[in-house]
Formats: structure tokens, sequence, C-alpha cells
């Protein structure tokens, strides 16, 4: 099953950072933050990614078209220009990078993958938000009810759009206008191939209209996360994924 990474927002919230590279390349502990995103699928088996960029997208594509000499150990002749790798860091991950537009909005990006992805069920997430969550779980529920989507609901601090329920069915589905503690749009969706009649063109914002049809088709369920899970939408909230990565307490780092 294939897993789409969001990764072309420009990150205003994170300017400090996000000037010169895109979000999902901001460095929690030593590694990008799409590094550890990508790693929590890979710990359950899910290792075919496609990253829809936009911003700053070549520093993503740099990154990847050097990844194995950065995590090896390189002996290098200066002479010759002959590179010998002495330890090998390999990890068994397909990675399809894919430039979705610099304006794209998050529905438009996903449109964009529709040939890629053709008639199969497929895993989508953003390039800025990580979390303890059983991904292996979270796709036997999917295909366990049927419908066309799942969302990840997860009950952080109050300050983003909230999500009620009829049992495990969504009914209200609000981005960002949350102002009491509630459950919440954690991303770390599962989709099937009909949710791309809900998207309309680079301007569709997944989270408005075809989240909100979804739920008035009754074809939005909701998988509810109890454990740990933060986004990286400020430099407060860097700075706290940071300090769990020091401190050796980051609940996400479920593949050590």
């Amino acid at each position: 099953m294939k897993t789409v990474i969001l990764c072309g927002g420009l990150g205003t919230r994170l300017s400090e950072q996000t000037y010169l590279k895109p979000k999902p390349m901001v460095d929690i502990g030593d590694k990008p933050m799409l590094w550890h995103i990508m790693n929590i699928y890979g710990a359950y088996n899910f290792t075919d990614f496609i990253l829809a960029t936009g911003y700053k997208g070549e520093v993503i594509k740099e990154y990847f078209l050097n990844y194995y000499h950065f995590q090896s150990d390189l002996k290098i002749s200066l002479k010759t220009k002959e590179v010998q790798v002495i330890k090998k860091h390999p990890i068994d991950w397909n990675v399809h990078l894919v430039d979705t537009g610099s304006n794209t909005m998050t529905g438009g990006r996903l449109l964009r993958l529709k040939d890629i992805l053709k008639n199969e069920t497929f895993m989508l997430t953003y390039g800025d938000g990580v979390s303890n969550i059983n991904i292996k779980k979270l796709v036997a529920y999917h295909k366990s009810h049927g419908k066309i989507a799942t969302v990840t609901a997860v009950k952080p601090i109050a300050r983003f759009g909230g999500m009620s329920f009829d049992g495990d069915k969504v009914v209200s589905f609000k981005e960002k206008t949350q102002t009491s503690e509630g459950w919440i749009n954690g991303g770390f969706f599962v989709f099937e191939p009909k949710v791309f009649k809900y998207l309309h063109g680079d301007d569709t914002i997944l989270e408005r209209d075809p989240l909100e049809n979804l739920t008035k088709d009754g074809q939005l369920m909701a998988y509810k996360h109890e454990g740990f899970w933060q986004c990286m939408d400020t430099m407060r909230d860097r700075d706290v994924l940071n300090e769990l990565c020091e401190s050796g307490r980051a609940p996400w780092r479920i593949w050590e």
C-alpha cells in the first residue's frame, strides 16, 4: 500500500526555518521531520512513499538523491575521485517525488497523484506531525468498515479544528475553529480511490469541502488514537519535539 505525504506547503508559522527549506525538512533531533514520519510507516513495513512536493521541493529531492552517501561512512580518494562505502545504513524505501506545484492546496496535491495511485487503497498524512500510532491497526480498521475514508482523530491541546461522532462515524468536521478541548484531525488518513470524486482542481482544500462532503455522505470514519501525537506548526512545537528527542523520550520513535 502506498503512502502519500504532503510536503509542499509554505510553513509560514515556521518562517525562521522555512525560508531556507520546506517544513518537512526542518530537523527534529538530527534528522528531518519527514524522516521521522517515514520511519513511523516503515516500522510497520509500509515503505512505498509518494512525496507531494511544492515549495522548495528541490531540497527534498537533493536529500534523497544523496541519502545513501549521507547515511554511510565513506573513504574518498581525492586523486582518483573514487568513493568507497565503508559502513552502509541500508533502508528499504521506495520514494516517488512528485512536484505538485508551489501554490497547490492539499486536496489539489492529492488530485495530481490520481494517475499514480490508480485504483488502490492508499494512506496519506501531512509532513509536519508525528505519533506513536499503530499503522497496521489503522489499516485494519479502515478495511473493516467499508467506507471511503478514515481519518485519525487525536486529542491534543485545544487550538485546532474539531470533529464529533455518531459511534465512530464522523457527523461534524470543522477545521481550526474549536475553542474547547476535543477530538481533532491528526492526519494519518486511509482512502479508497473513490475519494477522487470529491476533489476538484488545484484550489481544493482537502480539509474543507472534500472531508465535509464525505462526512455528509456518511463516508468518513474515525480511528481514535488516544496515544501520543504532536504536530510542528510553530517554533514552540519544534522545540517540544527536539526536547523529547534529546531526552531519549520520543514516543513516536517506535522503530527503535
